[in-house]
């Protein structure tokens, strides 16, 4: 149902007259006008009315290596026992309800105190498909931080983020797994506190909203790739419930009701709260724009921004057509012209975004 659509500049790559989405790239679905032939390696997939994904074919050759736990099963207080440049599943980190998956990848050369970075996958996903898919392992080498790949265990592999158990700061469910993985690695590798992040696409943009909403004595900041507001998919049906009348941006609410479901997932909180960037398409008839701005409604109470941007540019590493609406340093909206769900991921500029670059 959710993942990356990459018409953007991978066209110009290719020399056939007859375009192609990438893989993870959006190949169909209600309401979709770009290409329906998948680029090598991959096969569109139907996800549902909305979505049809580009997804890697069975055949195509590994580009990873998978380490089983450790016999024990526990996750080691060591970061020597991980392996490096090894996505590398571990378990009993902390209380874990519905038993979410969870890889680490540890580059060669590690910051003494290295950032974390928690990088969610879009339904359908899975921690392997996300790291193979996405530039952030490759980035760590470079930049010595951490990386946490959680998996999803539902049926669908979209992330609870519905539930009012998810919704609630220790109040259960996926987000309570992935914040306890968090602190597990604060507690035992040595992980600098001021820098530990989320990031994801889709479904995992969602859960970045939650992890930033629910937990903010956690997460210092977020990027969400075409996800929506925190408790706008909130629902009293099945763990991993999509919320259509959300996704389709029928729910309109004022700023300060927007925030309120902030402040009410961790009453009595007077942190910092994590800065947030938000990344969206115009042509995204999966998770419809409006859903953007009912992220900036919601993000400018929280931080008490004005309704209006600062600025509001095409950055010298956007693609024309985008364009990044700066409300104050806590929280920036970019908005893709033309593209549909998701946004190609910017890893670079995430980073940047920060601090870690």
């Amino acid at each position: 149902m959710f993942s990356v659509k990459a018409l953007l500049g991978l066209c110009a790559l290719l020399p056939s007259v007859l375009a192609q989405a990438a893989v993870f790239g959006q190949c169909g679905g209600q309401g979709f006008t770009g290409p329906t032939t998948c680029a090598s390696g991959s096969t569109c997939v139907v996800q549902n009315a909305f979505f049809s994904q580009c997804l890697p074919s069975a055949s195509a050759p590994p580009t990873t290596t998978v380490a089983a736990p450790p016999p024990s099963g526990a996750a080691p207080t060591d970061l020597s026992a991980i392996p490096a440049s090894t996505l590398h599943q571990i378990t009993n980190f902390g209380t874990n309800p519905n038993n979410v998956g969870m890889f680490v990848y540890k580059p060669k050369k590690l910051q003494a105190k290295p950032p974390l970075i928690v990088a969610s996958h879009f339904c359908t996903g899975t921690a392997q498909i996300y790291f193979q898919g996405s530039k952030f392992a490759q980035l760590a080498e470079t930049f010595g931080y951490l990386v946490i790949f959680p998996s999803s265990p539902h049926p669908d592999l979209c992330w609870d983020v519905s539930s009012a158990q998810t919704l609630m700061h220790n109040g259960g469910s996926d987000s309570l797994s992935i914040a306890n993985v968090a602190r597990f690695a604060l507690a035992n590798w040595g992980v600098d506190p001021n820098r530990v992040f989320a990031v994801g696409t889709s479904s995992g943009a969602m859960m970045t909203s939650v992890l930033a909403g629910a937990y903010p004595d956690i997460f210092k900041a977020g990027i969400v790739d075409s996800g929506v507001a925190f408790g706008c998919f909130a629902s009293s049906g099945p763990l991993d419930t999509f919320n259509e009348v959300c996704a389709s941006g029928n729910v309109i609410m004022t700023g300060q009701q927007w925030a309120q479901k902030v402040f009410n997932a961790f009453p009595g909180f007077t942190g910092t709260r994590p800065k947030i960037q938000t990344w969206h398409g115009t042509a995204d008839t999966t998770v419809f724009p409006q859903n953007f701005f009912e992220q900036i409604k919601q993000w400018t109470t929280v931080f008490g921004l004005p309704s209006t941007p600062v600025s509001n540019v095409s950055e010298p590493f956007l693609p024309q057509g985008y364009s990044n609406a700066t409300f104050g340093p806590q929280f920036q909206a970019i908005l893709a012209q033309g593209v549909g769900h998701t946004v190609p991921l910017f890893e670079q500029q995430y980073l940047q975004f920060f601090g870690i670059a």
